[in-house]
């Protein structure tokens, strides 16, 4: 089993930035993958980035290439995610997962922390 604590979240004007920060606890030793993913009002969670935590590979949704970095500390079993930039439709409560495998779903979840962007 893997625990998930998600930090960092809040309100900021359009264009500032914020990051967030996913305490990871348990079993982390198992970890391939974590990642973000974010659920905005009325619609489906949706992924964001993830990165593989050994060889620190990184993916990101086109919307968020370019304002978005995903990184992770190993010794401190945290992973986060530097946003800037931010735009409106960037509200969302934020998702921090992680998998033990390469493919598949994700098997671990955090409660979720609350960005908003007002413009």
């Amino acid at each position: 089993q893997v625990q998930l604590a998600e930090s960092g979240g809040g309100l900021v004007q359009a264009g500032g930035s914020l990051r967030l920060s996913c305490v990871a606890s348990g079993h982390t030793f198992s970890m391939y993958t974590m990642g973000w993913f974010r659920q905005a009002p009325g619609k489906e969670r949706a992924f964001v980035a993830d990165i593989t935590w050994t060889l620190g590979n990184t993916y990101y949704t086109d919307s968020v290439k370019g304002r978005f970095t995903i990184s992770k500390d190993s010794a401190k079993n945290t992973l986060y995610l530097q946003m800037n930039n931010l735009k409106p439709e960037d509200t969302a409560v934020y998702f921090c997962a992680a998998k033990n495998r390469p493919f598949g779903e994700y098997e671990y979840w955090g409660r979720g922390t609350q960005v908003t962007v007002s413009s």
